[in-house]
């Protein structure tokens, strides 16, 4: 099978400036060079565009300016940068307002995550937004690719930018132009991402919407989808990413639900999933992440009768007091109690602590008074004790008598049960482990993996309760 990410677009010459020749490529300024910017910028180099990139911090611009990446988890940006920095087609800046005078096109992929209070947090993307604004020059054509509440790239960015740059929305003589395009990757597979999966575009009105779709086609070799309005490609992004949460929050009701009857989720969804119309995705100890537990909150938080959402946060948030709930019913009061976490990043293979579901699980562990334990293959020691909890290093001896599984790391499949005499009980809350074979002794609880000691439990309490 052929590599979806090998594309070897046509020479094209530089145009200056760029207002969407198909024939000719510009220059763009990737405003934030985190895990989705930095890919992006590769992308767009790749394809013949000269590409400033964007950030504040001045160690990453630094060695970005020197051909170095400064994360290693997706899969062939190091020598995509490398080769676009050798062919003078990437630098990095510090410089907002400089890098969009010189840019044709602006795209912004600053993080937009959320208060206390559950609230979109613009602390990061209204000053990047600001600080980019003063360079736009008539032409300019600005792409919000951070995912945003439906509205707020017309009725928050464009007066925003109108008001920095002192040039007018929608004029593309005279002022700037405007468009939503969502980032639609997961971090490890960007690039065959970007290859495959169509890409949305949604402008504030027709020339903007034509321009970014032109732009579009000029750097990717996937499908571009030109939807009506910027809100209409906002919503499909939030729509998308809901979906997923709610859709999992239903599997975690299914689990609990086959825990208490002794039945193998797994099987349940195997089975109902056969059918075409059925898509259940799978169980787990919660969803962490930049995306799913977050965006849900966009909607919410501007569309309060939307109830379902709400309760699919609230779900998929309880898992970790589940988990807890379960160790206590195996093994009583955790006072006292050794527990090792296995995998504190919010999944496997990522090296990202963003809504980690590891942390409220060490929270609520150590609040019942375990003495918690923590080992990640991706973080250092000292990383991991900036968490408040004790190292353990992959081998040695452990005194743990509960292990908590919390990502799906291939390398936990390895796990020497030799280590740990004391062991009692292994949470899977990935069901990565649901294969392996274990001492006879120690316990093994999957999410939505029933079997008889446990449905008889969880019946007989039910009955009880019925009663009263």
């Amino acid at each position: 099978m052929s590599d979806p990410t090998a594309w070897d677009p046509p020479e094209r010459p530089l145009a200056r400036p760029w207002r969407g020749e198909p024939d000719r490529t510009g220059t763009v300024a990737v405003v934030g060079m985190g895990k989705i910017g930095l890919p992006l910028a590769a992308q767009y180099a790749d394809a013949g565009w000269h590409v400033i990139g964007v950030d504040v911090v001045p160690a990453v611009v630094e060695g970005l300016n020197a051909g170095r990446v400064h994360f290693d988890e997706e899969p062939g940006l190091r020598e995509r940068i490398v080769a676009a920095h050798a062919a003078g087609r990437f630098e990095a800046t510090l410089a907002h307002a400089e890098a969009a005078r010189r840019a044709d096109v602006v795209v912004m992929i600053v993080p937009l995550m959320l208060s206390d209070e559950q609230e979109p947090d613009y602390r990061m993307i209204d000053p990047a937004s600001e600080s980019v604004g003063p360079g736009l020059r008539p032409g300019s054509l600005v792409i919000y690719e951070t995912t945003l509440p439906v509205g707020d790239t017309r009725r928050r960015f464009g007066p925003l930018l109108e008001r920095v740059s002192g040039l007018p929305l929608g004029d593309p003589e005279a002022g700037f132009l405007l468009a939503f395009s969502p980032e639609r990757v997961y971090t490890g597979r960007v690039f065959r991402d970007l290859a495959t999966y169509p890409k949305l575009v949604g402008g504030v009105d027709e020339a903007s919407a034509a321009r970014a779709e032109a732009f579009y086609r000029s750097v990717l070799r996937a499908e571009v989808w030109r939807l009506s309005s910027a809100e209409a490609a906002e919503f499909a992004k939030l729509a998308e990413t809901t979906y997923r949460d709610v859709n999992i929050a239903l599997a975690n009701e299914f689990a609990r639900y086959a825990e208490r009857m002794g039945v193998d989720i797994a099987e349940v969804i195997s089975g109902a999933n056969s059918q075409p119309f059925s898509h259940i995705h799978q169980p787990g100890i919660g969803v962490g992440g930049h995306c799913i537990p977050v965006y849900p909150h966009f909607l919410i938080s501007r569309a309060p009768e939307l109830q379902i959402p709400e309760l699919a946060r609230r779900v998929n948030d309880g898992q970790v007091g589940h988990a807890v709930q379960e160790l206590q019913r195996e093994l009583g009061s955790l006072e006292g109690v050794p527990v090792l976490v296995l995998g504190l990043t919010y999944r496997e293979n990522v090296k990202e602590l963003a809504y980690s579901r590891a942390i409220p699980l060490i929270e609520r562990l150590r609040f019942h008074g375990a003495e918690v334990w923590a080992y990640d293959p991706l973080m250092s020691a000292e990383e991991v004790e900036r968490l408040g909890v004790r190292v353990w290093h992959w081998g040695e001896a452990s005194p743990a008598q509960a292990i908590v599984v919390q990502t799906g790391a291939a390398e936990f499949r390895a796990l020497d049960h030799a280590a740990f005499p004391g062991l009692r009980v292994v949470y899977d809350g990935r069901n990565t482990l649901r294969d392996v074979v274990r001492p006879e002794g120690v316990r093994y609880i999957g999410v939505g993996r029933g079997d008889g000691a446990r449905a008889g439990r969880r019946l007989a309490t039910a009955g009880r309760g019925a009663g009263q």
